[in-house]
């Protein structure tokens, strides 16, 4: 929100990086710590005023991101350098400020985001790793990584992802478009890559919850094409645990000054 005050208020983004495991969640909660309430905290003490932030994805609870793109308004004038030594002193070790930016004032953390990417980790071992509790989901029984990647394969493009949104989603339509899904094995761990223009609530997990039993051999590849059709959400997949779920970048036009391939390096000055 605009700040009154004697000199003008300018748009600044954010880049964040946390783990989620301690928070309910991106967005402030009545009665939970959420990771929103202590981001902006940290920020109206740099900024010497209450702020707002706005984020490009609310993320669940337990979920973590290495890309969370946030942006707010703020009259202070302050060095890039001052903004995120002074963020990363005041917010606690699972949260940290990894660049920040003056953008134009018609910049949107949420709204003018392009594509959204999302990793999530599986972990396809038979024993368990304490060590992995909070980054993966633990699944003992072998997974065949082809036919995981041939149901994947049925997702890309636009569609409508009933069968992939929760019930308590709010989105006003399931419709849509996703870029790329891929599976790579490192060593014990899966990685699901997903990007879309932008995600329905629970859309990933409920994705990965499907391949799991494609690859666990309980269901064909084919099968997910045919959830797509029904659009029945209680004939897919369950939602995989939040552990293993990452936001890891938000793209935007670059008009905006914000790397598709990245972040700004974390120092940049403003335009």
């Amino acid at each position: 929100m605009p700040v009154s005050g004697s000199a003008p208020a300018r748009r600044i983004a954010l880049g964040l990086e946390y783990d989620g495991t301690a928070y309910n969640g991106w967005q402030t909660q009545p009665h939970a710590p959420s990771i929103q309430d202590r981001v902006d905290a940290a920020l109206s003490q740099v900024a010497d005023h209450a702020v707002a932030c706005v984020a490009a994805g609310r993320t669940d609870t337990g979920v973590h991101a290495r890309g969370q793109v946030v942006h707010f308004d703020s009259p202070a004038r302050r060095e890039a350098r001052a903004w995120i030594l002074g963020l990363n002193s005041l917010l606690p070790d699972d949260i940290a400020a990894q660049w920040v930016r003056e953008v134009p004032a018609d910049f949107h953390a949420r709204y003018s985001a392009i594509r959204r990417w999302y990793r999530y980790r599986v972990l396809n071992q038979p024993l368990r790793s304490p060590l992995e509790r909070h980054r993966a989901w633990w699944v003992h029984r072998p997974l065949d990584l082809a036919a995981m990647q041939a149901a994947a394969s049925e997702l890309l493009g636009e569609h409508d992802f009933s069968a992939f949104r929760a019930a308590a989603c709010q989105s006003r339509t399931a419709v849509r478009a996703l870029y790329r899904l891929e599976l790579q094995r490192h060593g014990p761990v899966i990685h699901i890559d997903c990007e879309a223009n932008a995600f329905l609530h629970h859309m990933v997990r409920n994705i990965v919850g499907t391949l799991v039993r494609v690859g666990r051999g309980e269901r064909d590849p084919g099968w997910v094409r045919r959830l797509l059709a029904e659009r029945d959400r209680r004939l897919s997949g369950m939602t995989a645990p939040a552990c293993g779920l990452t936001l890891m970048a938000v793209r935007y036009p670059p008009e905006f000054g914000l790397p598709e391939g990245g972040p700004p390096a974390p120092f940049a000055a403003p335009r």
